[in-house]
């Protein structure tokens, strides 16, 4: 049999020729030859004397020594063949690969800042259990599955803890909601009453760090303590109580007005102050006023596009409760925004500043559908959607974008084809203010090189005086106006 393989050339004929040469023995053997007891005696090193394995060596032999050769020729001529090299490279995922990600600097990341809110917030107060499994009980908000949550109860405790699928928290449960650390933003109005003959006390404080799963006492500790009132404000607002006394014997004002914006602001653990000492039947909001809060000074990071109240950037200005900031983006489209340092802004920003209702954007834009220039001025409409101020033709495309008042423009016309002349006009002798969807008027039909804001600067410098005297008021937005950004 071994002389037999020796001649076979193929996979196949060695089979065979073990095959052949066993069957005169298969009288003395227990059960009938199988395929794999062919392949199994292979493996005895008998598939190495084969000719069929030598062929196959040789070959392999043949293509090393192919291989050896080229990779000496390529040694001694290492210029071209990195130049073949990074040629390939070009070809192979040069075009129709273009990068389809953008390179841009990031600071440094919180995993809390950027983490996706893909759960949601369920509690059930009576029974004191809140969790993202508790899908059938009362609905509270979005969350990630490593935010903190903070819960404040009827008997005035107060607890802060890692968000879980379920979790008991203690009945009663008045208010609970997603807790950031060093939150000092969000302040929290309460009432108790101390112990159940004592004191109605009031107080404001802000939560910004605790120990987690660490139960709080809010207030004096006196047993029978509970809340009579509780709000959660996000921006530092305060209100106008109305309290209803229990009638009693020779007391004759049963009704008090509070107004809790004058009320200090201090820590958690601080007891309060007296709001009466008769008992109270009932509290209830008269009036919700604005944030007590100082305006928060914000700067804009436009190398990670975020922003911050580190100084790194360019100041927008201070911003208190109600105050918002507008984003016009080079597609011709604009959003307002809540102040929050979470918020990336995408790298297509047009100009981003504090918002002023009584800007007035004055626009050039090429309109696809009318196959002409058009010209418009708008009012700054107030909406939290991303909104258009240009027509939606897949053809449109902004020209020239302003919020300076008196803007003048000067106009070069492409001079292969027009022999039109440069042109400078006044925006706001072109068309009136007209609102956000109006389509505006008829600018030129020839084909614009470009557009160039020749505004004269003593309009700009007579624009930043006034905004310098308005510094001078008590309002605390000195430089609001000074400093906004144009990025376009």
């Amino acid at each position: 049999i071994y002389r037999d393989i020796e001649e076979c050339e193929t996979w196949e004929a060695v089979l065979e020729a073990i095959d052949n040469g066993l069957k005169p023995h298969v009288t003395h053997l227990k059960r009938a030859i199988t395929e794999t007891d062919l392949v199994r005696l292979t493996e005895i090193k008998i598939k190495r004397i084969s000719k069929f394995d030598a062929f196959k060596a040789d070959e392999e032999i043949n293509k090393l020594e192919d291989a050896i050769a080229e990779v000496t020729a390529k040694l001694g001529d290492m210029i071209n063949v990195a130049i073949d090299y990074y040629q390939g490279i070009k070809k192979k995922y040069g075009t129709g690969r273009e990068r389809k990600t953008e390179i841009r600097v990031f600071d440094t990341i919180e995993l809390s800042k950027v983490v996706v809110a893909n759960k949601k917030l369920y509690v059930n107060r009576e029974e004191g259990f809140a969790g993202f499994g508790l899908k059938k009980d009362e609905y509270v908000g979005d969350c990630s599955d490593i935010d903190d949550i903070i819960v404040f109860r009827r008997d005035g405790k107060m607890i802060v803890s890692r968000i879980s699928d379920k979790a008991f928290f203690g009945k009663d449960i008045l208010h609970i909601a997603v807790w950031k650390k060093g939150d000092d933003r969000t302040i929290y109005n309460l009432v108790y009453q101390d112990g159940t003959t004592g004191p109605t006390m009031m107080k404001r404080f802000a939560v910004k760090s605790i120990t987690r799963d660490k139960e709080y006492d809010l207030t004096n500790g006196t047993k029978g303590s509970k809340v009579t009132y509780f709000t959660a404000n996000p921006n530092g607002e305060a209100e106008v109580l109305n309290v209803l006394l229990r009638p009693r014997p020779h007391l004759k004002k049963l009704r008090l007005e509070v107004d809790l914006s004058e009320l200090a602001i201090k820590g958690r653990a601080a007891k309060g102050n007296i709001l009466t000492k008769h008992l109270v039947s009932k509290i209830t909001q008269r009036e919700a006023l604005g944030s007590t809060l100082s305006a928060r000074k914000i700067w804009y990071d436009e190398i990670v596009g975020r922003l911050n109240d580190e100084e790194r950037g360019v100041l927008l200005g201070n911003f208190g409760s109600d105050d918002k900031i507008v984003a016009f983006y080079k597609n011709g489209t604009y959003c307002l925004y809540e102040p929050s340092l979470t918020t990336r802004f995408e790298a297509d920003i047009l100009s981003l500043r504090k918002y002023n209702e009584e800007e007035i954007a004055s626009v050039i834009y090429y309109d696809g559908e009318r196959e002409q220039y058009s010209v418009k001025r708008f009012e700054i409409e107030e909406t939290d959607k991303l909104s258009s101020f240009i027509t939606e033709h897949p053809k449109s495309e902004l020209v020239f974008f302003s919020l300076k008042p008196g803007s003048v423009v000067e106009v070069h016309f492409d001079k292969r084809a027009s022999s039109k002349e440069s042109e400078t006009h006044i925006m706001e002798e072109l068309i009136a203010v007209k609102g956000l969807k109006a389509l505006g008027n008829r600018f030129c039909k020839e084909k614009i090189k470009e557009i160039v804001d020749v505004t004269p600067d003593d309009l700009e410098e007579e624009d930043e005086d006034t905004s310098e005297d308005d510094s001078n008021t008590d309002n605390g937005d000195a430089d609001d106006n000074t400093v906004q950004p144009s990025l376009f």
